[in-house]
């Protein structure tokens, strides 16, 4: 039952980057705005796409000229059924992870996506024990040289925040299989001693803002990271007591709630594990008795103009799939910012369509942008940022800062096809022209990156 919506505050960064924040206010604010808009509140039972009918959970059923599904996606939970994993998805599912860490004293964190990079960078007074499956923190976002940056950022204390957020060639050594680093922030920190919710819309950007996300133990913050594992078992006290595997022993010793047995096989003991293992398209109720074409994610299959494959149906954001041909320097992500630039075009599209009047490709839609924040770090990340789908032969050119700055730019054929940028670089407007451009940049090399080369004023 939705009781609140999502409003955004835009501010322009370059062609393509917005920043925006997402607030909940009462449902009535937007109807005052749009006197055409009226808000129901409640749950879909049910669609006819034949009779163009939509049966809500109270009974109610509306006809349609035009539909758009924007129900999102569901959080993808390690279970279903253990009150000790929760799912970090929406403000309610937040609150209750902010009640259950004010008396945890040990918490493990499953996954490696915006999710849990936030939520690992924000949690005080408890213990984290972060399981990720790949080589390095941040795998979506970032290559291992990005991760190294921002992993001493888990060893330093938060920095104090000075006010509300208002939004918007390398080496490194890779652990082994299996293998764990362990970064604290507080050097005298003391020895380490809710079932599934409702989906409602996601967190916005910068969700823990306003949250205390603080746990019951005097400490600032101390992560251990379990690299390259997955979950095997969750296992209760009982269970692990009656466990006839004898050298099934937790590595933080005590009695907890709960312990998870991971693939790299060690066992920890916690009082809740998160399970942010990502989203699945919430394409219930949608499916039953009509003929959607899913594609291979399970989204609802859209083509460019937003439209299913059923008639006088649309979809946004992350319950569909784009199954156009992508720009080169476009792919989909599961994202604010995405879901966004999705809806606003779709809108446009069914308004168009109604109106007999063509409507082509927005240009968002012509190259990935993104713009976040992980570890107080202002996030960009552009085009093909981590080589998607390019050929073995691109080229990484690299310029770290420690503590201040890391660019990363991606070259194909010696244009640049993708960006990361990484603090408070200025370069986005400089590199999303070079990228829209397609400018040869082979005459400059490895200059491209010189510190001491104003680039943003070469290339003006």
């Amino acid at each position: 039952k939705l009781c609140f919506i999502g409003l955004f505050l835009s501010g322009k960064v370059s062609k393509t980057l917005e920043e925006f924040d997402v607030e909940e206010r009462p449902s009535s604010v937007l109807e005052e705005k749009c006197p055409n808009l009226t808000v129901i509140h409640s749950a879909v039972k049910s669609l006819d796409t034949q009779s163009h009918t939509v049966e809500t959970a109270d009974g109610h059923v509306f006809g349609y000229e035009k539909l758009c599904i924007c129900s999102g996606g569901r959080p993808k939970l390690l279970t279903q059924e253990n009150p000790y994993v929760l799912g970090i998805r929406d403000t309610d599912s937040a609150q209750e992870f902010q009640k259950r860490l004010s008396k945890a004293k040990t918490i493990v964190v499953i996954g490696n996506g915006g999710i849990a990079l936030e939520l690992v960078f924000e949690v005080e007074g408890c213990e984290v024990i972060w399981a990720v499956k790949d080589k390095a923190i941040g795998n979506t976002f970032f290559d291992p040289g990005a991760a190294q940056f921002l992993i001493p950022s888990l060893e330093a204390d938060k920095p104090e925040r000075a006010a509300s957020c208002k939004r918007p060639r390398y080496t490194t050594e890779e652990p082994a299989t299996g293998g764990s680093h362990t970064f604290t922030a507080d050097r005298h920190a003391r020895g380490r001693g809710s079932g599934p919710t409702e989906t409602g819309s996601a967190l916005g950007p910068d969700w823990h803002e306003g949250i205390v996300l603080r746990g019951a133990e005097q400490v600032s913050r101390r992560v251990s990271v379990e690299y390259q594992c997955e979950v095997e078992r969750i296992l209760t006290s009982e269970e692990l007591l009656s466990s006839l595997q004898q050298t099934l022993r937790p590595e933080n010793g005590g009695s907890w709630p709960v312990y998870i047995q991971l693939t790299n096989g060690k066992t920890f003991g916690c009082d809740f594990v998160v399970s942010a293992t990502g989203v699945v398209p919430n394409t219930e109720p949608f499916l039953h008795g009509n003929k959607f074409v899913l594609a291979d994610d399970g989204g609802l299959q859209v083509d460019d103009h937003m439209m299913t494959s059923e008639t006088d149906v649309y979809a946004a954001g992350d319950v569909c799939t784009a199954c156009w041909e992508h720009s080169p320097l476009w792919q989909q992500m599961r994202l604010w910012t995405q879901a966004r630039q999705m809806g606003w075009y779709a809108g446009r599209c069914m308004a168009a369509h109604v109106l007999s009047e063509p409507i082509e490709l927005d240009f968002c839609f012509e190259l990935f942008s993104h713009i976040t924040k992980f570890f107080s770090y202002k996030v960009v990340l552009l085009g093909k940022f981590n080589g998607q789908g390019l050929e073995p032969d691109h080229e990484l050119l690299v310029r770290c800062t420690k503590g201040q700055e890391y660019v990363k730019v991606v070259l194909s054929g010696g244009r640049m096809v993708g960006a990361v940028l990484i603090g408070e670089t200025d370069l986005e407007e400089t590199f999303e022209n070079l990228i829209l451009n397609q400018m040869d940049l082979t005459p400059y090399g490895e200059e491209l990156l010189n510190p001491n080369i104003d680039i943003e004023d070469y290339f003006d």
